[in-house]
C-alpha cells in the first residue's frame, strides 16, 4: 500500500460525530463523495474552514449548499502578512493570488471576511490566531492586527471563534484575555499542554483534538486531553493534514474521524459511544447548528 493511497474506511460509529475542522477544498475527489464516506462511518457534519477571501467564499457556498457543512471564514494568520508584505509561508496550497499590497489591501480582505460572517450558514470566524513557526518576527504585527480583527467580527455577528494557535500560546491567551473572547471560542487543532488544558477550561474555551493525538511522541496532547472537561472537548481532521496514526503520512479526511476519537476515549478512560455523543452535541453548540 503506499503512502499516498487513501487509508480504507474505518469501522463506522455507533453514534454520529461531527468533524468540528476540515478543508474539503484541499482533498480529493467531489465534496459530494467526501460526504459520503464520512457518512457511512456516522461522521454526519463537518465544518469546512476557509484559509483565505477565496477559501472562505468556497466555503459558505458550500455550506448553502450542503446541509450538513457548516461553514467559517478567515484569513488564516500567515495570510495576513502575505498580503501585507508578500511574506511566503502558509498550510496548504496557496488558493489566493492576491499581491501584496499592504494595509488598505488587508483591510479590503477583512472586510470581505467580515461581509461573509454575516450569512446564516456561516457558523464561525476563523481559523485565525498566531502562527510563529511560518511567520518571523517581521509578521507579527500584522498578524495581532489581523487575530484582533476577527475577534472583533466574531463579536459583532455572534459568531464562534476557530484559533489556530502554533508555537504562540502565551500572545495567543494574552490578546484573547485583552480583546474580550467571543462566547463561544475554540481552539483548533489544540497544541497545548495540561496546564493550559486548565486555563482554556476555566475561560470555558473549547478545545479541538486532531490526529496528532494519536502520535507516538504527542504525550503533553494526551495529558490536556485527559484533564479538558467533557464538556469542552471536540475532534477533528484537519484533513488532508494530521491523519491520525496507523495512517500518519496520508491523505486524511472526514470518515477517519472514528480512528481519532476512538484513541481519544482511550485516554479519557471512557467508551466510544459516550463520547461520540458529547463530542457532537459539543460542536453543535460550539457552532451553533
Amino acid at each position: 500500500m503506499s503512502r499516498t493511497d487513501a487509508p480504507p474506511l474505518p469501522e463506522p460509529l455507533r453514534v454520529p460525530v461531527a468533524d468540528s475542522h476540515t478543508h474539503l477544498d484541499m482533498q480529493d475527489g467531489t465534496v459530494e463523495e467526501g460526504l459520503a464516506r464520512a457518512a457511512a462511518v456516522n461522521v454526519t457534519a463537518v465544518v469546512q474552514v476557509g484559509c483565505d477571501v477565496k477559501g472562505s467564499h468556497w466555503a459558505a457556498e458550500t455550506a448553502a449548499a450542503h446541509p450538513s457543512v457548516h461553514a467559517s471564514v478567515a484569513l488564516h494568520p500567515n495570510e495576513a502578512p502575505r498580503i501585507v508584505h508578500g511574506d511566503a509561508g502558509g498550510e496548504g496550497p496557496r488558493q489566493d493570488a492576491r499581491e501584496p499590497g499592504g494595509r488598505a489591501a488587508l483591510d479590503e480582505a477583512l472586510a470581505e471576511i467580515d461581509a461573509l460572517a454575516a450569512l446564516t450558514h456561516v457558523r464561525a470566524v476563523g481559523e485565525t490566531g498566531l502562527d510563529y513557526f511560518r511567520t518571523g518576527p517581521e509578521g507579527m504585527a500584522a498578524q495581532e492586527e489581523s487575530f484582533r480583527a476577527h475577534i472583533e467580527i466574531a463579536k459583532r455577528h455572534g459568531k464562534a471563534l476557530v484559533i489556530h494557535d502554533r508555537e504562540a500560546h502565551a500572545d495567543v491567551l494574552r490578546i484573547l484575555a485583552d480583546a474580550g473572547a467571543p462566547e463561544r471560542t475554540v481552539f483548533h487543532c489544540y497544541s497545548g499542554d495540561a496546564d493550559m488544558a486548565r486555563i482554556c477550561a476555566e475561560a470555558g474555551y473549547f478545545m479541538s483534538f486532531a490526529g496528532n493525538v494519536t502520535f507516538k511522541n504527542a504525550q503533553p496532547l494526551r495529558d490536556a486531553l485527559a484533564v479538558a472537561p467533557t464538556e469542552l472537548v471536540l475532534v477533528e481532521t484537519d484533513a488532508p493534514f494530521l491523519t491520525p496514526a496507523p495512517y500518519r503520512g496520508r491523505p486524511n479526511a472526514p470518515y477517519l474521524i472514528p480512528v481519532t476519537l476512538r484513541a481519544m476515549a482511550e485516554v479519557r478512560g471512557t467508551d466510544e459511544d459516550t463520547l461520540a455523543a458529547a463530542v457532537y452535541d459539543n460542536t453543535a453548540r460550539a457552532f451553533d447548528f
